[in-house]
């Protein structure tokens, strides 16, 4: 009996912690907050710079839920607008200096190693940011789509007004919206272990009614996490027509990626130019 009551206390002690772990062990939170912070030498989207060459702080905030749902809203400065509108003659001048991109989708899985993800995307670039004249903005509503496997995937953005203030040429009104313009990608990104990664891109921007903003791009890159944050490395390059080498007024119909249009006092900067960009991201 004296042995048979040890061994219940023996197992009660054991038991009860247990029994207490288990009632206070709460279920996992469907919920997902996250938050980014970055910075770049430069601010290449599309393989365009958004900031001359320039440095650009970035960051952002993610939701996710467990059912695939999220959303987002990711910020940058930027300086493309009032580098490529601000040239001497221009009917009006213009102050958009930051860049706020607001998203939200729906990702899942097809079937074992293929995911797809489906979204809408708003860039949004705050202050005055209109075309010469006052009819386009810049601002810009995308609908996308992708399918991912494994460390592959293909993506298709689709703008739904004028994408970032681009009108169709030639123009007499000048207000005639590239809606339906598309950008095609197929990205890579491969764990080599040990923190390092590396990644290619290549991507066509086909901006609708005008054929000379419309362009191939292409990127490879290498990331080292460092534990407190990735630092990547990667080359940029470009087919768009950025020569700024003409200083006349009518050079910017040709090459819309001149920021400046090639005229004589503006800023005139290949934003298309091969180039290299050093970043680092942190996750919170």
């Amino acid at each position: 009996m004296r042995n048979t009551l040890i061994t219940v206390a023996v197992a009660a002690l054991f038991s009860v912690p247990t029994a207490v772990m288990a009632q206070a062990a709460a279920p996992a939170s469907p919920h997902t907050f996250t938050g980014n912070v970055g910075f770049a030498t430069d601010y290449l989207y599309r393989g365009i710079s958004q900031t001359s060459g320039e440095p650009a702080l970035q960051g952002g905030f993610d939701y996710a839920h467990s059912s695939g749902l999220y959303a987002g809203t990711w910020a940058s400065n930027v300086s493309w607008i009032q580098d490529g509108l601000n040239v001497p003659g221009a009917l009006q001048t213009t102050n958009a200096g930051l860049e706020i991109d607001v998203y939200g989708g729906y990702k899942g899985t097809v079937t074992g190693d293929l995911g797809f993800d489906v979204g809408v995307l708003t860039y949004n670039y705050p202050g005055k940011n209109k075309t010469p004249g006052g009819i386009l903005k810049q601002d810009t509503q995308e609908i996308y789509g992708a399918l991912s496997w494994k460390w592959l995937t293909v993506k298709y953005s689709h703008s739904l007004g004028a994408l970032f203030g681009w009108a169709k040429t030639p123009s007499a009104t000048a207000n005639q919206k590239t809606s339906g313009s598309g950008y095609l990608e197929l990205n890579a990104a491969y764990d080599l272990g040990s923190g390092w990664g590396i990644s290619g891109h290549v991507g066509h921007q086909k901006v609708k009614g005008y054929g000379d903003a419309s362009y191939t791009d292409y990127k490879v890159g290498v990331t080292k996490d460092l534990g407190f944050g990735v630092v990547g490395l990667a080359a940029s390059a470009t087919n768009a027509k950025d020569d700024c080498g003409a200083a006349a007024a009518g050079a910017a119909a040709q090459n819309p990626y001149c920021w400046g249009g090639g005229v004589a006092g503006a800023v005139n900067y290949s934003a298309g130019k091969s180039t290299a960009v050093l970043t680092f991201n942190k996750t919170f």
